[in-house]
């Protein structure tokens, strides 16, 4: 009965002014006395690992989103070598992971979201992925809230996509229809060694945004999808394991690959933590591919 009053709640909230507004509040640079006060209990109730953080005192970060998205001391998140090993892109637990049945990317159990609107769209954007593999990764409160690359590859191109602001945890992933395919999300679809990759940035109920390393926050515009191509001089390649974005309060990744790229370790299942960089799957080297 919970669970199903929490997600009704969501239905009811205005998700989109709450959001804004948690977003505005975090990045709130005043009132030192009461922000220390809110990330010393944040600390608290998730259990937050400080002893990891490049600046483990609390009490010197400028604002709640400087702390929520801190960096971590050199070291701390060890990238598995080779060329062929694709790497976790964040700390978190693995939703799901599998094949693209078609056009469908499976959920949570009776649940699943369609590829082309997740992708924003546009049909042949998601061509390649048809039938692929894919992966999505929970953060929690308490995870490192930088996504990094999981393979080394060229950005191509970079989506906003609107929409809804609901919970991504796992009580609403299993109640709430094609929720990554509804709810706001950066599409980022990189070129790489093994053919093209879309990285998912899924925004939820109080993320007060989604940031990347190229082009700071993106921020939404007039309502409608916003397109960006990256090309010639404005080309942004990336190194495995750097960092490509952040989440400002926590969210979800979800990993596209096209069939036969991408194999993942045995290991790696539903409902298994894993952290930034370590071994998740292997690539099969192929041509990079052009423009979709």
């Amino acid at each position: 009965m919970f669970n199903k009053l929490f997600v009704l709640s969501q239905y009811l909230t205005p998700q989109l002014a709450i959001s804004r507004l948690a977003g505005r509040l975090a990045d709130h640079d005043r009132a030192p006395a009461l922000r220390n006060r809110v990330i010393q209990w944040f600390i608290r109730r998730y259990g937050v690992d400080m002893s990891e953080a490049a600046e483990p005192d609390p009490t010197t970060y400028t604002s709640f989103n400087a702390f929520f998205t801190r960096a971590l001391k050199p070291g701390a998140r060890p990238v598995a070598p080779g060329e062929s090993t694709f790497v976790s892109p964040a700390d978190g637990v693995i939703s799901q992971l599998g094949e693209v049945a078609g056009n469908r990317i499976f959920q949570a159990k009776g649940q699943s979201f369609n590829l082309v609107e997740l992708l924003g769209g546009d049909s042949q954007r998601a061509k390649p992925f048809h039938a692929g593999k894919f992966s999505t990764i929970y953060l929690s409160p308490k995870d490192y809230h930088r996504v990094h690359m999981p393979l080394a590859g060229t950005l191509r191109e970079m989506i906003y996509v609107p929409g809804n602001l609901f919970s991504v945890n796992p009580v609403t992933a299993e109640n709430v229809p094609n929720l990554f395919a509804r709810n706001e999300r950066v599409v980022c679809i990189f070129d790489t060694a093994a053919g093209p990759m879309a990285m998912v940035l899924v925004g939820a109920m109080v993320v007060g945004s989604v940031e990347t390393t190229w082009g700071g926050v993106v921020a939404p515009g007039a309502g409608g999808v916003e397109t960006h191509t990256y090309e010639g001089r404005r080309a942004v390649s990336f190194a495995k394991g750097e960092e490509m974005g952040r989440f400002r309060l926590g969210s979800t990744v979800v990993l596209v690959m096209p069939d036969g790229t991408v194999s993942w370790d045995a290991g790696q299942v539903a409902g298994k933590r894993v952290r930034m960089g370590e071994a998740f799957g292997k690539t099969a080297t192929a041509a990079p591919s052009g423009p979709l």
